[in-house]
């Protein structure tokens, strides 16, 4: 499928005169710095857009659907202008953003990365897209993903595999690949994502930025393309736990300092069945980060949460494939694309995809209705007990595993299956094995970098907490952030 490049790119590309130092510079700058910057008179957006335009270039790593080089130095000019004027500023005001592209974007295209929606242009955005803009964020594009978001590698078969930030060989990880990999490259401030089983902590991890998943619910989700209303939420994604922060209070309209954490006062669960069978390679890294959180006070706790493990792997997939096929053809129709589940399935491009909906949801494969009400009725409410239950039992702030099990794999070759010590086990299942549980529980998670491979590749922390702890967990994430090493940036595309 051709991608969508507004005009004017090349004419941007010129228009940059900055040495490429000092583009290297701010397009490094966190988004509450560049906030700051731009309200300060000390760095315009103008310049900012024109530099992340020129570090994208041709996007050779498939990062984006449609890049909105015209429009974004627009909202540009209109921020700079506003700044000189002396008008009244939001938290995020000439902050440059990507959007992963299932979730509306009034004027855009908004895709979900599949072959039958690439005409759909939406009236408006997205809620959780709108609060970002009413905050004065400016959007440099619509980004790549897993077709649908029905996967975690954003090999996407109609728009090109994603690239991963720091090896261009690997996959990003998905479903919103895209954006992670386009924040972890430095082509964009900060941005948002979907998650379902794991689509913004997976490509977060894995590109060697942070991402949260917040509680189910505590995100507006109208105007974002489906897969399941149970499980589905929207969630940031940026380079520092603090620009977590700042996103979020902007989305929910929580207050936008963080209360301090001592790491010396705070209790993790380490549960063994999502600290086992990792890669050499992630458990030395992760096992690394435990030993300076431990050195700088916090407790680690063994707990034993496999009952929930059990019990989540048996509701997660019915629930999800169940209400896929009810809630994608509500959202095309209430949506007025002039398309049905059927046109949607019948253009799906990636193979992947193509089979989930042709017999998991379509086809004589699909959930029945009692496998799913059981999952919803019997099931998950167990979960939700069960990791209720732990926290307060073992006087828990979180609980603390790697992100993945393994790091980035080789985009050609890993769809179906990859190698993890010495055994062919399935993509898929592998990587959501540690943050699908926690999804289906509904409660938040969050993943931040805490090194890399002797490859160079990213590794992921994950911190889940108790259901609406949102604000604490990333107050704990600010903490654990400055006690670990800062992630180095990837050498420039």
């Amino acid at each position: 499928m051709k991608r969508h490049i507004t005009a004017g790119l090349a004419a941007v590309v010129a228009l940059v005169t900055s040495p490429a130092s000092a583009t290297e510079d701010i397009t490094t700058m966190s988004a509450r710095e560049v906030a700051e910057a731009i309200a300060a008179q000390s760095l315009t957006a103008t310049d900012l857009v024109k530099a992340f335009i020129a570090r994208t270039g041709d996007d050779a790593g498939n990062v984006y659907i449609t890049l909105d080089s015209e429009g974004a130095l627009a909202a540009a000019t209109a921020a700079d202008e506003a700044v000189k004027a002396g008008a009244d500023l939001g938290p995020l005001h000439g902050v440059p953003l990507v959007v992963k592209d299932n979730i509306a974007s009034a004027g855009l295209p908004t895709t979900g990365g599949t072959p039958a929606l690439e005409a759909w242009i939406p009236a408006t955005d997205a809620p959780v897209l709108a609060k970002l803009r009413d905050a004065g964020a400016i959007l440099l594009g619509k980004t790549n993903l897993h077709e649908l978001a029905f996967g975690i590698t954003s090999n996407n078969a109609a728009f090109g595999a994603v690239a991963n930030a720091y090896n261009p060989e690997r996959f990003a990880g998905g479903s919103s690949g895209g954006t992670g990999a386009a924040i972890g490259a430095r082509l964009a401030s900060a941005g948002l994502g979907t998650d379902t089983g794991g689509s913004v902590r997976i490509p977060a991890a894995l590109n060697g930025v942070a991402g949260l998943r917040p509680t189910t619910g505590r995100y507006p989700a109208g105007g974002i393309i489906p897969i399941s209303s149970t499980r589905d939420t929207p969630g940031p994604i940026a380079r520092t736990v603090g620009d977590l922060a700042l996103l979020d209070a902007v989305i929910t309209g929580s207050p936008g300092a963080l209360p301090a954490v001592e790491l010396n006062s705070v209790r993790l669960g380490v549960p063994s069945g999502l600290t086992e069978n990792l890669s050499p390679e992630t458990e030395r890294v992760f096992r690394a980060a435990l030993d300076k959180l431990e050195k700088s006070g916090a407790t680690l706790i063994e707990v034993d949460i496999s009952t929930e493990l059990d019990l989540a792997g048996k509701a997660g997939f019915p629930i999800a494939l169940w209400e896929v096929k009810r809630d994608l053809a509500a959202f095309l129709e209430q949506y007025e694309t002039g398309l049905t589940l059927d046109d949607i399935a019948g253009a799906v491009a990636s193979p992947d995809v193509k089979f989930v909906f042709e017999n998991l949801v379509l086809g004589n494969q699909a959930i029945p209705e009692e496998v799913y009400r059981m999952a919803m009725n019997d099931l998950r409410p167990l979960v939700q007990s069960g990791y209720a239950d732990v926290f307060v039992t073992n006087k828990l702030d979180a609980l603390v595993f790697p992100t993945t099990p393994l790091e980035a794999q080789s985009i050609t070759g890993s769809d179906q299956t990859v190698s993890l010590n010495g055994e062919d086990v399935p993509t898929f299942q592998t990587f959501i094995r540690n943050t699908d549980p926690g999804s289906i529980a509904g409660i938040p998670g969050l993943s931040l970098p805490i090194g890399v491979t002797s490859e160079g590749l990213p590794v992921g922390l994950e911190l889940d907490g108790p259901a609406h702890s949102d604000r604490h967990l990333l107050s704990l994430g600010l903490a654990i952030e400055a006690a670990l090493p800062e992630m180095s940036a990837p050498a420039p595309r």
